[in-house]
Protein backbone atom coordinates (compact mmCIF):
# COMPACT_ATOMS: atom_id res chain seq x y z
CA UNK A 1 0.00 0.00 0.00
CA UNK A 2 1.37 3.35 -1.27
CA UNK A 3 1.81 5.55 2.02
CA UNK A 4 0.43 8.97 0.66
CA UNK A 5 0.94 12.45 2.28
CA UNK A 6 -1.88 15.03 1.77
CA UNK A 7 -0.06 18.94 1.32
CA UNK A 8 -1.71 20.96 4.35
CA UNK A 9 -0.79 24.51 4.59
CA UNK A 10 -1.08 25.16 8.39
CA UNK A 11 2.84 25.92 8.45
CA UNK A 12 2.81 28.18 5.74
CA UNK A 13 0.07 29.87 6.46
CA UNK A 14 1.04 30.40 10.27
CA UNK A 15 4.31 31.63 8.62
CA UNK A 16 1.82 34.02 6.22
CA UNK A 17 -0.51 35.75 9.10
CA UNK A 18 2.77 36.19 11.02
CA UNK A 19 3.99 37.90 8.03
CA UNK A 20 0.93 39.93 7.38
CA UNK A 21 0.61 41.12 11.18
CA UNK A 22 4.36 41.84 11.19
CA UNK A 23 3.75 44.36 8.40
CA UNK A 24 0.57 45.78 9.46
CA UNK A 25 2.03 46.86 12.92
CA UNK A 26 5.55 47.98 11.26
CA UNK A 27 2.79 50.35 8.75
CA UNK A 28 0.15 51.30 11.93
CA UNK A 29 3.94 52.20 13.93
CA UNK A 30 5.21 54.35 10.71
CA UNK A 31 1.49 55.65 10.25
CA UNK A 32 1.75 57.32 13.99
CA UNK A 33 5.66 58.64 13.43
CA UNK A 34 5.29 59.81 10.07
CA UNK A 35 1.50 60.03 8.98
CA UNK A 36 0.32 57.81 5.77
CA UNK A 37 1.34 60.06 2.89
CA UNK A 38 5.08 59.59 4.06
CA UNK A 39 4.94 56.07 4.98
CA UNK A 40 6.54 54.00 2.05
CA UNK A 41 6.23 50.50 0.47
CA UNK A 42 10.55 50.35 1.27
CA UNK A 43 10.25 51.08 4.63
CA UNK A 44 7.64 49.26 5.75
CA UNK A 45 9.17 45.95 3.69
CA UNK A 46 13.13 47.19 5.72
CA UNK A 47 10.97 47.06 9.43
CA UNK A 48 9.05 44.84 8.70
CA UNK A 49 12.36 42.63 7.62
CA UNK A 50 10.56 41.09 4.26
CA UNK A 51 11.16 42.28 0.78
CA UNK A 52 8.91 45.02 -1.43
CA UNK A 53 7.15 42.07 -3.25
CA UNK A 54 6.36 40.50 -0.12
CA UNK A 55 4.65 43.41 1.18
CA UNK A 56 2.51 43.81 -2.14
CA UNK A 57 1.92 40.02 -1.59
CA UNK A 58 0.30 40.38 1.39
CA UNK A 59 -1.38 43.78 0.51
CA UNK A 60 -1.78 44.06 -3.38
CA UNK A 61 -3.91 47.88 -2.81
CA UNK A 62 -3.30 50.75 -0.40
CA UNK A 63 -6.91 50.37 0.37
CA UNK A 64 -5.80 46.59 1.59
CA UNK A 65 -2.94 48.25 3.62
CA UNK A 66 -5.25 50.84 4.97
CA UNK A 67 -7.99 48.30 6.00
CA UNK A 68 -5.59 45.93 7.66
CA UNK A 69 -4.26 49.14 9.58
CA UNK A 70 -7.63 50.57 10.54
CA UNK A 71 -8.67 47.25 11.44
CA UNK A 72 -5.54 46.29 13.91
CA UNK A 73 -5.76 50.05 15.33
CA UNK A 74 -9.14 49.41 16.24
CA UNK A 75 -8.19 46.30 17.85
CA UNK A 76 -5.59 47.91 19.69
CA UNK A 77 -7.64 51.10 20.59
CA UNK A 78 -11.35 50.50 20.46
CA UNK A 79 -13.22 53.65 20.42
CA UNK A 80 -15.23 54.54 23.80
CA UNK A 81 -19.14 53.13 23.77
CA UNK A 82 -20.91 56.97 23.86
CA UNK A 83 -24.26 55.61 23.54
CA UNK A 84 -26.24 56.00 26.63
CA UNK A 85 -23.88 58.43 28.06
CA UNK A 86 -25.20 61.89 29.32
CA UNK A 87 -23.56 64.50 27.19
CA UNK A 88 -20.85 65.44 29.17
CA UNK A 89 -19.44 61.91 30.16
CA UNK A 90 -20.06 60.84 25.79
CA UNK A 91 -17.53 63.89 24.94
CA UNK A 92 -14.90 63.29 27.91
CA UNK A 93 -14.78 59.75 27.08
CA UNK A 94 -14.21 60.78 23.54
CA UNK A 95 -11.64 63.79 24.24
CA UNK A 96 -10.00 60.85 26.19
CA UNK A 97 -9.45 58.80 23.29
CA UNK A 98 -8.23 61.41 20.96
CA UNK A 99 -6.14 62.59 23.82
CA UNK A 100 -4.78 59.05 23.85
CA UNK A 101 -4.59 58.57 20.17
CA UNK A 102 -3.33 62.00 18.64
CA UNK A 103 -0.34 61.14 17.14
CA UNK A 104 -1.51 58.43 14.57
CA UNK A 105 -5.50 59.88 14.05
CA UNK A 106 -3.69 63.75 13.48
CA UNK A 107 -1.75 61.86 10.78
CA UNK A 108 -4.27 59.90 9.58
CA UNK A 109 -7.30 62.83 9.51
CA UNK A 110 -4.23 65.32 7.71
CA UNK A 111 -3.13 62.18 5.10
CA UNK A 112 -6.89 61.23 4.92
CA UNK A 113 -7.76 64.85 2.62
CA UNK A 114 -4.96 63.33 -0.24
CA UNK A 115 -5.89 60.13 -0.29
CA UNK A 116 -8.59 58.54 -1.67
CA UNK A 117 -7.80 54.99 -0.59
CA UNK A 118 -7.31 56.07 3.58
CA UNK A 119 -9.89 58.48 2.96
CA UNK A 120 -12.51 55.23 1.89
CA UNK A 121 -11.42 53.50 4.78
CA UNK A 122 -12.51 56.52 6.78
CA UNK A 123 -15.76 56.03 5.68
CA UNK A 124 -16.90 53.58 8.05
CA UNK A 125 -15.74 55.12 10.29
CA UNK A 126 -17.88 58.30 9.36
CA UNK A 127 -20.63 56.17 9.29
CA UNK A 128 -20.39 55.23 13.12
CA UNK A 129 -19.55 58.93 14.14
CA UNK A 130 -22.71 59.60 12.23
CA UNK A 131 -24.78 56.99 14.21
CA UNK A 132 -23.14 58.02 17.60
CA UNK A 133 -24.18 61.83 16.55
CA UNK A 134 -27.87 60.61 16.26
CA UNK A 135 -27.92 58.86 19.63
CA UNK A 136 -26.80 61.57 21.54
CA UNK A 137 -28.54 64.13 19.84
CA UNK A 138 -31.96 61.65 20.36
CA UNK A 139 -30.72 61.77 23.99
CA UNK A 140 -30.99 65.08 24.10
CA UNK A 141 -35.08 65.35 23.41
CA UNK A 142 -34.79 68.10 20.66
CA UNK A 143 -37.12 68.16 18.33
CA UNK A 144 -37.23 70.32 15.05
CA UNK A 145 -34.96 73.31 14.28
CA UNK A 146 -33.58 72.69 17.10
CA UNK A 147 -32.88 69.05 16.77
CA UNK A 148 -31.00 70.19 13.39
CA UNK A 149 -28.97 72.78 15.73
CA UNK A 150 -28.14 70.10 18.47
CA UNK A 151 -27.30 67.70 15.46
CA UNK A 152 -24.32 70.48 14.05
CA UNK A 153 -23.12 71.08 17.66
CA UNK A 154 -23.02 67.42 18.81
CA UNK A 155 -21.38 67.01 15.47
CA UNK A 156 -18.76 69.79 15.78
CA UNK A 157 -18.18 68.69 19.56
CA UNK A 158 -17.38 65.20 18.60
CA UNK A 159 -14.55 65.90 15.65
CA UNK A 160 -11.56 65.38 16.50
CA UNK A 161 -10.57 69.42 15.08
CA UNK A 162 -12.46 70.53 17.33
CA UNK A 163 -11.07 68.54 20.31
CA UNK A 164 -7.19 69.28 19.13
CA UNK A 165 -8.15 73.11 18.83
CA UNK A 166 -9.50 72.71 23.01
CA UNK A 167 -6.75 70.77 23.82
CA UNK A 168 -4.23 73.66 21.99
CA UNK A 169 -6.29 75.96 24.03
CA UNK A 170 -5.10 74.50 27.48
CA UNK A 171 -8.32 72.68 28.12
CA UNK A 172 -7.96 69.15 29.42
CA UNK A 173 -10.74 66.82 28.26
CA UNK A 174 -12.77 66.67 31.09
CA UNK A 175 -13.10 70.76 30.87
CA UNK A 176 -13.07 70.73 27.24
CA UNK A 177 -16.10 68.49 27.40
CA UNK A 178 -17.86 70.36 30.09
CA UNK A 179 -17.09 73.39 28.18
CA UNK A 180 -19.18 71.73 24.86
CA UNK A 181 -21.91 69.97 26.46
CA UNK A 182 -23.03 73.69 28.03
CA UNK A 183 -22.55 75.07 24.87
CA UNK A 184 -25.16 72.11 23.53
CA UNK A 185 -27.34 72.42 26.00
CA UNK A 186 -28.11 76.09 25.47
CA UNK A 187 -28.74 75.51 21.48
Amino acid sequence: MKNTRKYQLKSRAAAQERTRRRITEVTLELHGEVGPARTTIAEVAARAGVSRPTVYNQFPTELSLFAACSAHFAALHPPPELAGLPLDQALGAQYAFYAENQRVLGHVYRDAETMPALGQVLQGVQERFLQTVADLVRELGARGDRRLRATAAVALALDFHTWRSLDQSGLAPPAAAALMAQLIRTI
